[in-house]
């Protein structure tokens, strides 16, 4: 099993920047990707960023010069670094992993998402 915990999460001004962490912990494990999505009140939960384990990284169009992905290897740690916030912005953000899960002499592929963080952006 894999745990994600995030924080960073809260309430800004228009304009204003937050950063969000995403901490993964519990069984041996490698990721292949991992994320963030989020999901404002009666809209679908859709993808924010994304970094694979090759370091490439994917945008929302809506974000992309505003927000930056990265990751502390060392830490097992995703940050999302949110600038120039809109209130459209405000939504719960969710961390997503895509982890292979060492078991003895075996792996497993699984997904995890974290409890979710609320943004809000007020104008």
């Amino acid at each position: 099993q894999v745990q994600l915990v995030e924080s960073g999460g809260g309430l800004v001004q228009a304009g204003g920047s937050l950063r969000l962490s995403c901490a993964a912990s519990g069984s041996p494990f490698d990721i292949n990707a991992i994320g963030w999505y989020r999901q404002a009140p009666g809209k679908q939960r859709e993808l924010v960023a994304g970094l694979s384990s090759s370091g490439s990284t994917n945008y929302a169009d809506s974000v992309k010069g505003r927000f930056t992905i990265s990751r502390d290897n060392a830490k097992n740690t995703v940050y999302l670094q949110m600038n120039s916030l809109k209130p459209e912005d405000t939504a719960v953000y969710y961390c997503h992993a895509d982890v292979f899960v060492y078991y003895g002499l075996g792996r497993s592929r699984d997904v995890y998402w974290g409890q979710g963080t609320q943004v809000t952006v007020s104008s």
